[in-house]
């Protein structure tokens, strides 16, 4: 027997639920009342549609109706359980000299300046960093305009890059290259 104090009225009694009955009960409870949300929701949206029919002359089956209802919040109860996660939200690193986190192209265009810098003094860098790129745009060009790459028909490739630009891409240990030869390159590049 209990004499009804405090510690009953606040829930401290001898015997505390465990943490699954607990969670078992939550979850009873929260879909005990979504459901009875829905119902409400249901009814108050059939009452509306059956007063708006009924003063336009239309009448309709009220059991077809709450059907049609029922079957409508089905499909938006599915639509929202597939929908996909909210994007995250990037923390911005304003003030320290690099561009906001969901500015990728700008970091980007910002590490090629840098590389291209570097690569003007360090010709190892240059043929490491800057030609395979160069490599890569050049055959990815021949591949969209031409149908063909520098590996799948060499002749062919020589022909339309020059042999300036062939030997650039084809000789990686070569000094590095000088502004206007990058032009040059480049220009042969958006000619094809």
């Amino acid at each position: 027997m209990s004499d009804g104090g405090l510690d009953d009225l606040f829930g401290m009694a001898d015997n505390p639920r465990s943490a699954e009955e607990t969670e078992t009960v939550a979850k009873r409870r929260s879909t005990l009342i979504t459901l009875a949300g829905n119902a409400i929701v249901i009814g108050l949206v059939t009452i509306v549609i059956t007063a708006g029919l009924r003063a336009l002359g239309v009448t309709i089956s009220l059991l077809l109706l709450i059907s049609l209802l029922i079957g409508l919040r089905l499909v938006i109860l599915a639509v929202t359980s597939v929908a996909p996660p909210p994007s995250p939200r990037l923390r911005s690193r304003i003030g320290s000299g690099s561009p906001p986190a969901g500015d990728a192209l700008r970091a980007a265009v910002r590490r090629w300046e840098q590389n291209l810098d570097r690569a003007h003094s360090d010709p190892e860098l240059h043929a490491r960093n800057v030609l395979p790129v160069l490599a890569e745009l050049t055959d990815e060009r021949l591949r969209l305009r031409h149908g063909i790459t520098r590996a799948s028909d060499p002749r062919r490739a020589r022909e339309l890059l020059g042999d300036d630009l062939w030997s650039a891409l084809s000789e990686p240990g070569r000094r590095a290259l000088k502004a206007r030869d990058v032009e040059t390159y480049l220009d042969a590049m958006e000619r094809l």
